[in-house]
């Protein structure tokens, strides 16, 4: 099934990475620009199937921006990011052509949703998303939040934190999972208390895996974690 392709107009940087990386963890094609000119000559060159555009951004904002798509092509649905909560700003954004409109700060799974919910009203099919894994030896299910380890009878039930975590990690499998953007994506808010939270369900969860020996969870300083299955290459 092909990707769905997502433009994403988001002058933080900081947050612009966050979104776009947690997009791509959830199998969307994302791309990311950092003002609304750069959003425009990329749209005017590429097919995108969803549009978020933040509203206020230097050059072109959002509603400059939404305008010029509707024009070009009105068949792309287009969200709002704005801090702005008046009910005026909520208004002009519909009347634009706005498909939805969600007001940072924001939970990443309720974007999530909100995207789900503007491509289904446009016929566009999402991703299947993967909910089972195979870590090494031991077999994870995120839905039922069970694992299980091979020639084991055993089942070990994680709590919904745990088993969000090591989603996650199972998706950047041998790669750097960003702590800002797990405690983004799964707490909703990146402070001290949540951090703390966190390396405390990684403890966890590295104690769970240790029954494989070739299982790792292992902390890149200043960067983030990353689960290394077998022999990593660095």
């Amino acid at each position: 099934m092909k990707k769905i392709k997502i433009l994403l107009a988001e002058d933080d940087v900081n947050l612009g990475s966050l979104l776009q990386q947690y997009l791509e963890a959830k199998d969307f094609d994302t791309h990311l620009y950092a003002d609304g000119e750069e959003a425009y000559k990329a749209y005017m060159q590429n097919d995108f199937d969803l549009c978020i555009l933040d509203v206020m951004m230097p050059k072109r904002d959002g509603f400059e921006l939404a305008k010029s798509f509707k024009t070009i092509n009105d068949s792309v649905p287009i969200i709002f990011l704005t801090a702005k909560v008046l009910k005026e700003d909520v208004l002009k954004g519909f009347k634009i052509g706005a498909d939805d409109y969600i007001t940072k700060p924001f939970n990443m799974e309720e974007l999530l949703y909100r995207i789900e919910a503007v491509l289904r009203r446009f016929g566009r099919e999402t991703v299947e998303e993967q909910f089972v894994f195979q870590i090494g030896s031991i077999h994870f299910d995120s839905n039922s939040q069970i694992l299980k380890i091979e020639n084991n009878d055993n089942l070990i039930k994680l709590t919904s934190k745990e088993s969000d975590l090591l989603k996650l990690l199972c998706q950047y499998q041998n790669s750097v999972m960003r702590r800002d953007f797990a405690l983004k994506a799964i707490w909703g808010v990146d402070n001290y208390f949540n951090a703390r939270s966190m390396d405390v369900y990684i403890t966890k969860l590295r104690k769970l895996l240790q029954a494989d020996s070739n299982i790792k969870i292992i902390n890149k300083h200043g960067e983030g974690y990353k689960l290394i299955v077998g022999e990593d290459e660095e």
